[in-house]
């Protein structure tokens, strides 16, 4: 795993979760400058699979693919899903909902992080 890019992306989501606790603090739905926010994660959340997938290919340690393909995958996810769902929330539990998925990619960071090194 690339550890940089790992800490940039738990940077990234914890700063657009307290964006996000603060629209919702604030009774406002999500603004474009948590969508841009977002935007970037997505973006390097597919470097990180790619760079995962191409590392794992020629990983000479003992990694679970399915597993770590699998958080791989499930983290590009969680945050499209969160955004469609504040977007179509029009209280401001959802950003609420955003802040929670923004909540939920570091802790898959953090557990990709811990299958790479195990």
């Amino acid at each position: 795993m690339f550890a940089p890019l790992t800490w940039v992306l738990v940077a990234l989501s914890l700063a657009a979760m307290v964006y996000a606790v603060v629209l919702a603090a604030r009774n406002k739905r999500i603004d474009w400058t948590v969508l841009g926010i977002i935007g970037v994660i997505e973006v390097a959340l597919i470097a990180q699979l790619v760079i995962g997938i191409v590392q794992l290919s020629g990983a000479e340690r003992d990694v679970s693919g399915p597993f770590f393909v699998g958080y791989l995958i499930g983290s590009l996810l969680v945050l499209p899903v969160g955004a469609f769902w504040a977007l179509a929330e029009s209280s401001r539990w959802g950003a609420g909902a955003l802040a929670v998925a923004c909540l939920v990619v570091p802790i898959l960071e953090l557990r990709l992080h811990e299958v790479w090194t195990a």
